[in-house]
């Protein structure tokens, strides 16, 4: 019996720290119009966004970056091959926007292996300004991308962030992205900067370049395989915080496969078992399956029956998925018919995921076969 109070204190803890965390997001996130002012003293800002191939929105995402309802910054587009089709592109951009300061470096600098970091650092050193934004291809940036950036700034702020947001889905298994990214991921990063860790995410970083050049610039990030882990303890070194910022910004995300969707979140998995150990290991926790597993066992051993039993774990998996839902209508993400069961399946791989990531190493990430080992040999 024992056991069985246990189990059931446990599950309700999970339930508090969900809901919880929606609470958070949903508070700072409500969905409302994307007019953020230009302040007064507006900074000139640099954006760097690294480029590898085309994607399936890069016309509509990279031609956005000429576009900001800002009235001073820079643009650098960094691709490490001369032979990428990405360049035509780009350059047709450029030149479609002749008053725009915008320019695009070729070339690859090998400071670690991290391809994407290699390839920022060019960038990053010949950007010009205080504030730099480090922000990926696929990131959708809208009109007020930067002044909600700075926004976010407080006086002890290295970093402002954005998590990506998963938009246009195309197909069940692109909603289940959007459940990964959207109402989930999201909501424990905000969880975790209210209570005074936050962390750097890849998609859309600006950084207060005074902090990263303290620490030997753009370089020292190789320090880690991943640069948002490397950008996290270079920043917390110091004694400063990474903030989000209120409204995060799109990712289109079009069509998708069970194998793309899978693939991409066991990496960021085994990514952040490698770099942050102690903040994975209670990620078995994570979505509903340990909560149901506990509650529907507390529920046997009081003496349910059943049925009971099952209503206890409908009514768990019901409570986690409808406070999900309410979020993603107060924060305007996608939602139809298929998010319930997108959430469903979401909370099935997730175990899956958390073992998938702890057994193995090896990953490919934009045709580089790569493997968290490197970390040890970077680190070395």
């Amino acid at each position: 019996m024992i056991l069985a109070y246990i189990c059931a204190g446990w599950c309700a803890f999970i339930l508090i720290m969900n809901f919880a965390s929606m609470w958070l997001m949903g508070r700072k996130c409500r969905a409302r119009p994307r007019n953020m002012p230009v302040p007064a003293d507006a900074p000139p800002v640099s954006v760097v966004r690294p480029l590898r191939g085309v994607e399936a929105f890069s016309e509509e995402t990279l031609g956005a970056t000429f576009d900001l309802d800002y009235p001073n910054y820079e643009i650098i587009f960094c691709v490490q091959s001369p032979g990428d089709p990405i360049i035509p592109l780009v350059e047709r951009l450029i030149a479609a926007h002749p008053a725009r300061d915008a320019r695009l470096l070729v070339g690859d600098d090998y400071v670690s292996a991290n391809p994407k970091l290699n390839n920022c650092v060019k960038g990053w050193e010949a950007a010009r300004y205080d504030y730099v934004v480090l922000a990926d291809s696929n990131a959708l940036p809208p009109k007020d991308y930067i002044q909600t950036m700075l926004a976010a700034f407080e006086p002890n702020t290295a970093m402002t962030v954005s998590m990506p947001i998963g938009s246009r889905p195309d197909g069940f298994w692109a909603m289940v992205e959007c459940a990964i990214l959207n109402t989930f991921q999201a909501r424990w990063q905000y969880g975790a900067e209210a209570i005074g860790i936050g962390f750097a995410q890849g998609k859309n970083m600006m950084w207060r370049r005074e902090v990263l050049d303290r620490a030997g610039g753009i370089r020292a990030l190789g320090c880690e395989i991943a640069e948002d882990a490397a950008s996290t303890k270079i920043i917390r070194a110091q004694k400063m915080n990474v903030k989000l910022v209120d409204m995060p910004f799109e990712q289109p995300l079009g069509a998708r496969t069970a194998h793309e969707v899978y693939s991409r979140h066991v990496r960021w998995a085994r990514l952040r078992r490698v770099t942050f150990p102690a903040h994975y290991a209670p990620e078995f926790m994570n979505g509903s399956f340990v909560a149901v597993v506990l509650g529907a066992y507390a529920a046997l051993q009081f003496g349910a029956d059943a049925a009971l039993v099952a209503l206890t774990a409908a009514a768990i998996a019901g409570a986690l998925h409808g406070g999900e839902l309410w979020l993603a209508r107060v924060c305007g993400f996608p939602l139809d018919w298929r998010k319930p069961f997108a959430l469903m399946m979401r909370d099935l791989l997730l175990p899956v995921m958390f073992v998938d990531a702890l057994l193995f190493d090896d990953f490919v990430w934009h045709g580089n076969a790569m493997t968290v080992r490197e970390v040890e040999d970077t680190a070395g």
